[in-house]
């Protein structure tokens, strides 16, 4: 047994109070699907006002057009017809394949009118062609020969330089017993033989040439020349020469005279001396 003092009565705690106890949520039982209820009869449906069909109709008729309405209408129209025209257009082939025989035969016939049409107006337009180009080369021809006409005339009448060939005719007079009528008398042979251009010394013989003695000299066109006498005559060759060498000719009468007479063909003559042309006073171009 022990000898410890026992202790005395010990106090008590003072009783603390108790919490109010909260309410717990208490558990929901699952949801029962509820029984199906039979549908409610359906009532019978109200009267309902007029349809769309209905005021569409009426809208419609009694027809109400109005000027924009009736352009519209006109420009739906146009385009419409210029679609047919196009859709008929594209489908030609398919419209042959249908069509009948006399439809083709009369395309046919049509088709051989305008092609011999078109034949027509093609050789008109190369006619019309080939006269330009005749118009245009008779122009040129023209032309051509005008020119050409005009050189002959220069080469004549001693405006325009000329060679071709011809003969030198030279004639020395140391005893000056040649006289102006014997240069004349040859000119006059030269010119009967076929001469073109003649030239004695630096003066050109035209048609209207003259020649006059002048004391010791001779004067051709009022030009005096000097011995020797140089003729430049073009021409053929075979002719003129001939012409002065005939019995009786120029040649033999200035030979009687003491004169030195000598005659040379070639192939080229030069006739440069040229004479002013002149203006006639009085005559004029019936042409025009």
């Amino acid at each position: 047994m022990s000898n410890e003092p026992h202790p005395g009565p010990q106090p008590q705690p003072e009783p603390q109070p108790r919490p109010e106890p909260t309410a717990q949520p208490q558990a929901q039982p699952p949801p029962t699907a509820a029984p199906e209820q039979p549908a409610p009869a359906a009532a019978p449906e109200a009267p309902e006002g007029p349809t769309g069909r209905d005021r569409l109709l009426s809208a419609l008729w009694p027809p109400r057009i109005t000027r924009p309405q009736l352009v519209v209408a006109l420009l739906l129209f146009a385009l419409g017809l210029g679609l047919a025209i196009q859709v008929r257009s594209n489908n030609d082939t398919s419209a042959l394949r249908g069509a009948r025989q006399e439809d083709l035969v009369r395309i046919l016939d049509e088709l051989d009118d305008r092609s011999q049409r078109l034949g027509d107006e093609k050789q008109a337009l190369e006619s019309q062609r080939t006269e330009l180009e005749n118009s245009s080369d008779q122009a040129e021809e023209a032309r051509r020969q005008t020119v050409e006409k005009e050189r002959q005339l220069g080469i004549l009448a001693g405006t325009v330089a000329a060679q071709g060939p011809g003969i030198t005719l030279t004639v020395g007079d140391t005893q000056g017993t040649v006289e102006a009528d014997m240069l004349l008398d040859a000119i006059q042979e030269l010119r009967a033989a076929g001469a073109e251009a003649i030239q004695v010394n630096d003066v050109r013989v035209v048609a209207d040439t003259f020649l006059a003695g002048a004391g010791d000299g001779i004067e051709v066109d009022g030009r005096k020349i000097d011995p020797p006498y140089r003729f430049q005559v073009i021409g053929r060759p075979a002719d003129l020469e001939p012409a002065l060498n005939i019995p009786g000719g120029v040649v033999q009468t200035m030979e009687k005279e003491q004169a030195t007479v000598e005659v040379n063909r070639s192939e080229k003559i030069v006739v440069d001396a040229l004479r002013a042309a002149k203006r006639p006073d009085y005559a004029q171009s019936s042409s025009g």
